[in-house]
């Protein structure tokens, strides 16, 4: 059998016509011309995970044989436009799917009430990398329902097996305690953003980011709080898209470790280096990614593993059904 990635996997998210995140196209332009043990298995597992995958027709007949005995899709060129600037208003009727960057692009400028909602989210933003006092963040909370609503429904997401459902800030706590609520205080700023078709494929991106580089390294051999800083590095380096401001700007009042800013601001150290790594996957950039995975101790194997668990995971977290245990 042809096999079917022999560099790393690469994957990008197609959204509906409404935006949301859909489906997932997978690059397949790079293919070997001699057999060798495919992720079909890791691919079989992606194609369960919810939503629909797919891959370019004109492919080789072999390849596209592999693909389709594990549940992968041909994406006809008709079937998809791209769009890398804003959502498309209109869409042909036979078109199902949109590619491309067009939720990285600014949001439109926020006026009354989404004004003072971006001015709240930043603020808690900042409340939470400095690890303030929880009744700071739940007076915060209080002044935006939206937030408060955002962040009760990814808690209750959680399956704690608490076996009941939790109606207060203080009762996430409880249950959460501090790190796992910083996490998912964060992600819920990126899934409500009233107003902004962005939101859900932020989401969507900033999910599979944090998770990836958790998991990288996790596979690095990394301790749990480097582990937690790489979350947090995948976390924060879409806040100046998500705000429409410039990183820096965003990242001046917030308390983080020189680590994690030098990683997102420069690039630099371990931290950096695992950025690099998604940001070349997200880019479909070969030599960059091959690169960047050289200078870890990672076999392609195991970087394969950790994108569909990345994958995997943000279907569960859009979908508001991820678990809290992560790395």
């Amino acid at each position: 059998m042809t096999a079917l990635i022999a560099t790393p996997v690469l994957l990008h998210l197609l959204a509906d016509r409404k935006g949301s995140p859909a489906a997932l196209l997978l690059d397949a332009g790079r293919v070997p011309a001699r057999a060798s043990e495919p992720p079909v298995k890791l691919l079989e597992e992606l194609a369960s995970g919810g939503m629909h995958c797919f891959y370019r027709v004109g492919i080789d007949q072999a390849l596209h044989q592999a693909l389709a005995q594990v549940g992968w899709q041909a994406l006809a060129a008709d079937k998809v436009v791209r769009a890398d600037d804003a959502l498309p208003r209109e869409l042909p009727p036979g078109v199902n799917w949109i590619e491309g960057d067009w939720f990285l692009a600014p949001p439109p400028k926020p006026v009354g009430a989404q004004a003072a909602s971006r001015a709240l989210a930043l603020q808690l933003v900042q409340l939470v990398s400095a690890d303030a006092d929880t009744h700071e963040i739940e007076a915060l909370l209080r002044q935006d329902p939206t937030l408060s609503y955002h962040l009760l429904r990814l808690v209750n997401s959680l399956g704690m097996g608490t076996g009941r459902r939790v109606t207060s800030f203080s009762q996430a706590i409880l249950i959460l305690g501090r790190a796992q609520l910083r996490r998912w205080l964060n992600l819920m700023l990126f899934s409500s953003r009233e107003g902004d078709p962005r939101s859900a494929m932020l989401l969507a991106r900033v999910a599979v980011r944090a998770r990836m580089m958790e998991l990288l390294s996790k596979a690095c051999g990394e301790d749990k709080p480097h582990q937690e800083q790489a979350f947090m590095v995948g976390m924060f380096s879409l806040l100046g898209v998500l705000f429409g401001l410039p990183l820096e700007e965003v990242m001046k009042p917030l308390t983080i470790s020189d680590a994690v800013q030098q990683a997102l601001l420069a690039h630099a150290g371990e931290l950096g280096q695992l950025l690099c790594v998604v940001e070349s996957a997200e880019r479909e950039d070969h030599d960059a990614l091959d690169g960047c995975l050289a200078a870890l101790p990672l076999d392609a194997d195991s970087y394969n593993r950790i994108v569909i668990d990345a994958y995997l995971w943000m279907q569960d977290v859009t979908a508001g059904k991820a678990g809290s245990s992560h790395a």
